[in-house]
């Protein structure tokens, strides 16, 4: 019986595992390593890296990839093949509400992808997003670089559902991210405790539906220099005074323009400059904050 799992395990997977392990055998990890990580042979990373294994053409092939660099990314992190595990699994039921997906389970199938839709178990998405935000802010918190880049505002972290229709939606961390005794330190993430990154998320998924996560850092000559070495794609905000609700709405505007990775805001009345950096979830947020601490 050809089940979504089923189409998940036969045609997802390999084309998720071989994107990953390129990336990590692109960074200098040796196959004998790759393969750990994966749970799979040499030879098969091997395979996989010859080229051998069912490409995936369009927007879902681009989403997969997406997941390959978070993946990627965690692996880079040090995190727990537990947490690993979690993640790959959240993306699995989070498919399930994708067009995409539901089509090309369709096409693979016979059947019609709207079952994909009726097997969602209720409120799981919920649960997912805030494990895998936690997983991302605990990477966060034992950056002994991050304290240094936390604005006076603070920094939040935020990671909406697909599609959020309003900060209800978007989980992020109550009260902010601060500095204790030389160390970031935050509240474990909740669902509409945020305001103003909340509503700034929602209306940049509105027009980018893919950027689902975001995270400010402080501004300052430092910073632009090395978004620019980074070579990260940026945009900026002038100085001028607005209101928390027109930054939000400029910032949006300029994702209508072009795909952005970065949105620095040089402030304005009462408004701090801040840098915004965006991603399709808080792992791919975290793999851009840690290009500019390289090159800060």
């Amino acid at each position: 019986m050809k089940t979504p799992s089923v189409f998940w395990a036969e045609v997802i997977m390999p084309f998720l595992r071989a994107k990953i392990a390129e990336i990590l055998y692109s960074k200098g990890m040796p196959q004998s390593k790759i393969g750990e990580h994966l749970g799979i042979t040499q030879a098969m990373v091997s395979k996989y890296l010859s080229g051998s294994y069912k490409k995936l053409e369009g927007s879902l092939g681009e989403k997969v990839e997406r997941i390959a660099n978070s993946v990627a990314e965690m692996i880079f992190e040090g995190a727990k093949k537990e947490d690993l595990v979690k993640f790959v699994e959240a993306k699995f039921f989070e498919m399930l509400a994708d067009p995409d997906f539901c089509m090309a389970y369709e096409r693979y199938s016979g059947i019609s992808g709207i079952v994909c839709q009726e097997i969602i178990p209720k409120g799981r998405e919920r649960r997912e997003i805030l494990e895998l935000l936690s997983i991302a802010l605990r990477s966060l918190l034992e950056d002994e670089k991050f304290p240094s880049l936390i604005p006076e505002i603070r920094s939040n972290f935020a990671y909406a559902l697909p599609n959020p229709r309003g900060p209800e939606d978007v989980a992020a961390i109550p009260g902010r991210i601060t500095v204790v005794r030389g160390r970031a330190f935050a509240m474990p993430p909740e669902f509409g405790v945020s305001r103003h990154t909340a509503r700034l998320l929602v209306k940049v998924s509105n027009v980018r539906p893919e950027v689902r996560s975001v995270l400010n850092i402080r501004a300052g000559g430092d910073v632009e220099e090395a978004l620019k070495r980074a070579d990260l794609r940026v945009a900026f905000l002038k100085k001028e005074r607005r209101s928390e609700e027109e930054t939000e709405d400029a910032i949006a505007a300029l994702f209508r323009e072009r795909e952005l990775d970065a949105v620095v805001d040089r402030g304005g009345f009462g408004i701090e400059p801040c840098v915004y950096i965006f991603g399709s979830d808080p792992f791919d947020v975290l793999k851009k904050l840690r290009r500019i601490e390289e090159n800060l």
